[in-house]
């Protein structure tokens, strides 16, 4: 099994097994958050040691063992990204497999479950034609207020949504053209996003436009920017101007 598809295939293990603990009803609200969090998180580790024993893992729901610094190849996991969304039933909410090798998103799969979609990242990238206005995925209960300056800068179109992962992949699908996001972000969050994104041709860096890198000591990684090669000039030339004024 490839490291691709092996992220496939936990990314959609973990996605079938919080469908089933959600479906049985015994546990709601914050209580079906835990627990989703922390099967899934059993589930994804255990494959993940039999499978891939010499690699790191870098998980949101497991201690972290710094020894990972020393490593080249760490898995970074989310398994249930967007537990809001999940603990009220939505359908936004996703399952993040990444793998960054030497400090680069290498590669990842996103599953999105009530949707029965999984987004790899050695997909063939799609053409897709320019929209007249471009589609601006954000945050649906706390949009960043950079996000917002940029899309009234830009003429964007806001297109609210739940966890980092769904909103990431309706750039990938075509459904958003702008994934902006400012604060509250770790690697976990956008490692597995990112990667899908790069395969699929797309432009992912921090708002500044630098590289996003995964694996430090700390693993905050609180800006994401994710769109279409066409629109990353603009937006990167608009971040810049919004946060010229901030400044002055």
């Amino acid at each position: 099994m490839t490291d691709a598809e092996l992220a496939r295939s936990l990314a959609v293990e973990a996605g079938d097994l919080l469908r089933r603990i959600r479906d049985e009803g015994t546990d709601e609200g914050k209580a079906l958050g835990q627990r989703g969090d922390r099967e899934a998180n059993a589930l994804i580790l255990a494959r993940l040691a039999a499978e891939r024993p010499d690699d790191a893992v870098l998980s949101e729901e497991a201690k972290d063992d710094r020894s990972r610094c020393a490593v080249a190849r760490v898995w970074v996991i989310d398994p249930l990204d967007g537990t809001r969304e999940y603990s009220e039933c939505r359908g936004d909410w996703a399952v993040h497999v990444g793998l960054a090798i030497d400090g680069r998103p290498a590669l990842g799969a996103v599953a999105i479950p009530d949707c029965d979609a999984v987004f790899v990242s050695d997909a063939i990238a799609t053409p897709r034609a320019p929209r007249e206005r471009p589609v601006m995925v954000v945050s649906r209960t706390r949009p960043p207020e950079i996000a917002i300056k940029v899309a009234e800068a830009i003429g964007a179109d806001l297109l609210p949504m739940g966890s980092a992962g769904a909103k990431a992949m309706a750039v990938v699908d075509g459904r958003a053209d702008i994934y902006l996001h400012a604060g509250g972000q770790y690697e976990w969050d956008n490692c597995a996003p990112a990667a899908v994104a790069l395969g699929a041709g797309l432009h992912a860096s921090r708002l500044d436009g630098s590289s996003l890198v995964y694996n430090c000591e700390n693993p905050l990684l609180p800006d994401i920017l994710i769109c279409s090669a066409t629109w990353a000039g603009p937006v990167l030339a608009a971040i810049r101007a919004v946060t010229a004024v901030e400044r002055d």
